[in-house]
């Protein structure tokens, strides 16, 4: 049997989403130093992974045909769950996790800007399943949803990912960016880019904000009518006479000689406001610090105080690599602190996490996709579908009476699925409670027991008649001891 070492355990629950017995051989024969390198070097390890969408023995897809947008966001949804459980790259997907709680943008918003299909594209859209230019204006290049820009710049420069998203379709509707003009200008987006995204709280004025609005007047939308139907499609679109031309005054230094001011400039030349901004946001003194202290809390501890030492190192890593988050996270996970045993199982796992991380190492064949979507939203998390712009309460946030009672349910619907596989395997540790317990605790990774802990879970095994290892004990037992393994305090937590 395969089971992960500690140390691996622990890297491969945080930077992903935990393994699956043939992928634990794989990455314990690495060692911890190299699986750092082959989780955050990721460009490496080619990435098939939607070709297996329809296979036989793997999760299901409600549609096995290529990303549909006129699916609306429930295939995207599936899809996304998909690639999590099968990637080849799961630090790509953990981080575009991440970067979707950062910059928070919502499907049900969306929808009443863009229709349905349109907030799907926004969010979702994979560039390569649609490239016959004459369905759209222009060269045919079809933008990137949202979450392939997260993918494309999971581990890139901050600077341009904050640039990216600036543009980004989802991110402008999702803002009210499209109402942003010289003589009305929309706050929002401003605001956040410096509370949420860069500088956090306390650090800028209300003066600043509205500099900032100006900044981004005319950064705006472009919807497309097509000839072939209702597609719904937008472009983000630089409007030059829609943007402020007058000089911007801000509390903090936009360029390097100190000056915090933007000059004016023609309307045409007015893109480069927010260029100057975001140069400006991305090299501020308390944006490092901001950014990893999300960081350590998503990828380190967020049941305990923040190690404000360990933030600072990251934050100088930021700095001194031109804000190059791939440097900063291979830091992170190379740290002592990272690395501390104290640290293991000392953060929450969110909803997403606990559903993945069951369907690889309970096994998944036979389950679709789209019955873990109900389970997930009764957790508290709908992809595509943060609570508001803030993103997702966290930590102890997830846990209360509903949603552990959704997480129990899961974990029953799962065990009782007909090709559970470790009911299965189960048969092949023979009439030993001990050994039957022992596989399933070393496949479902969860913090070591204490005594009275296992115990109760051998009492269940040797229940009404002691276990000899019978088909029928194995069938039965094994669902059932899988489904408390899952509900147990311990498996809360990564």
């Amino acid at each position: 049997m395969a089971t992960l070492e500690p140390a691996m355990g622990h890297l491969l629950r945080r930077a992903g989403f935990g393994a699956t017995e043939q992928e634990a051989d794989v990455w314990n024969g690495l060692g911890v130093r190299a699986a750092i390198d082959k989780l955050v070097d990721y460009e490496l390890t080619p990435n098939p992974v939607d070709v297996g969408i329809g296979g036989t023995a793997r999760l299901g897809i409600t549609s096995n045909g290529p990303f549909n947008p006129n699916d609306e966001v429930v295939d995207a949804r599936q899809r996304w769950l998909f690639r999590m459980v099968y990637t080849e790259r799961p630090l790509q997907e953990k981080m575009a996790l991440f970067w979707h709680d950062h910059f928070a943008t919502g499907y049900g918003k969306l929808t009443g800007q863009l229709g349905g299909e349109g907030a799907t594209r926004a969010l979702a859209q994979v560039p390569a399943e649609y490239t016959d230019p004459t369905q759209r204006e222009g060269a045919g290049q079809v933008p990137r949803g949202q979450l392939e820009l997260f993918r494309d710049l999971a581990l890139g420069n901050y600077r341009d990912l904050l640039l990216a998203v600036a543009q980004d379709v989802a991110m402008v509707a999702w803002l009210d960016g499209d109402t942003n003009i010289r003589y009305f200008p929309q706050e929002n987006f401003a605001r956040e880019l410096m509370e949420l995204f860069s500088l956090g709280l306390d650090h800028f004025t209300e003066e600043d904000v509205y500099a900032g609005a100006r900044v981004f007047t005319g950064w705006n939308l472009k919807r497309h009518d097509f000839a072939r139907g209702n597609d719904q499609r937008s472009d983000f679109y630089w409007s030059p006479d829609r943007h402020d031309d007058g000089p911007k005054t801000f509390s903090f230094s936009i360029y390097p000689d100190g000056s915090r001011t933007i000059p004016a400039r023609s309307a045409m030349d007015g893109f480069q406001d927010g260029i100057d901004l975001i140069n400006a946001l991305a090299g501020h003194p308390e944006t490092g610090a901001f950014l990893c202290r999300k960081l350590y809390a998503f990828f380190v501890n967020d049941t305990g105080p923040m190690d404000e030492r360990v933030v600072q190192r990251l934050a100088r890593t930021y700095y001194a690599t031109g804000f190059n988050m791939r440097e900063v996270v291979r830091e992170l996970f190379q740290s002592r602190e990272f690395q501390d045993p104290a640290n293991y199982w000392a953060r929450y796992s969110w909803p997403v996490e606990y559903v993945v991380r069951m369907f690889k190492e309970v096994g998944c064949a036979g389950f679709s996709a789209n019955q873990a979507l109900s389970p997930l939203a009764n957790m508290g998390q709908t992809l595509f579908e943060p609570p508001d712009v803030a993103g997702w309460s966290t930590g102890a946030s997830w846990m209360s009476t509903a949603t552990m009672l959704a997480r129990m349910n899961f974990a029953s619907a799962l065990s009782d699925n007909q090709r559970f596989a470790l009911r299965t395997a189960a048969l092949d540790q023979g009439s030993s409670s001990e050994a039957v317990l022992d596989y399933f605790l070393g496949r479902m990774t969860v913090s070591p027991l204490d005594v009275d802990g296992r115990q109760e879970l051998l009492n269940y095994l040797n229940a009404d008649e002691v276990y000899v290892g019978s088909r029928i004990q194995a069938w039965f037992k094994g669902a059932g001891l899988a489904h408390l393994i899952a509900a147990s305090p311990e498996y809360q937590f990564v």
